[in-house]
């Protein structure tokens, strides 16, 4: 195979995987309880195809449910005419925060299933785990300021930026460190302004 074959699979599977929680999201917003084979069809993949990503009509549903909770970048910042790139963050954070608190049990429930779907190092092992919904969100949120980094860095701060947008931060905060709500906001804006300012002040 090719490099250019080799590269191009990723991001395949990572289409293939987001054209099945699109299709299940339009199902569900039409009112209907859809099984597996309908989700399949709706994405246009077979119904094998299907089961490779996702083990259960109920994971697929779990997540799909998320995908609606998530506010897309448009939405967040279509109408924001800040481009201070902490304020944007910032921003991002509060949004994910409060649906990440409004969806807490899903939420636990999709990360337990996508560590056991690693722990059991399945032949299918090289397929996406999870949906990224946190990177489109910072990017954006990083966009107008994308001037004043080095493209390594700004690559490099959005990546660091996952680490604390997402709730696997919220677990870090709320089960190992037992950090309140208001303390766990505080600590992660503090982050955010740290690793954001660092990032800039790198810049020859």
């Amino acid at each position: 195979m090719t490099g250019v074959g080799k590269a191009g699979r990723p991001n395949q599977r990572r289409r293939t995987r987001k054209d099945l929680l699109e299709a299940a999201t339009r199902l569900i917003k039409l009112g209907r309880q859809p099984v597996l084979e309908d989700v399949a069809a709706e994405a246009l993949v077979s119904r094998a195809t299907a089961y490779r990503y996702f083990p259960s009509i109920d994971a697929l549903l779990l997540e799909a449910s998320i995908d609606i909770a998530v506010p897309g970048p448009e939405e967040l910042f279509g109408n924001e005419s800040s481009t201070d790139p902490v304020a944007r963050v910032e921003r991002a954070d509060r949004a994910l925060h409060d649906m990440i608190l409004a969806n807490e049990a899903p939420l636990r429930a999709m990360l337990a299933q996508s560590i056991e779907r690693r722990a059991k190092a399945v032949d299918d092992g090289d397929l996406p785990a999870r949906q990224n919904r946190r990177t489109p969100l910072i990017e954006a949120a990083l966009e107008p300021a994308r001037g004043r980094y080095d493209p390594e860095d700004f690559d490099r701060l959005a990546k660091a930026l996952a680490l604390i947008l997402g709730p696997e931060a919220m677990v870090v905060c709320k089960d190992v460190l037992q950090l309140d709500d208001a303390e766990a906001r505080e600590v992660k804006r503090w982050a955010i302004r740290t690793l954001v300012t660092a990032a800039r002040k790198q810049q020859v």
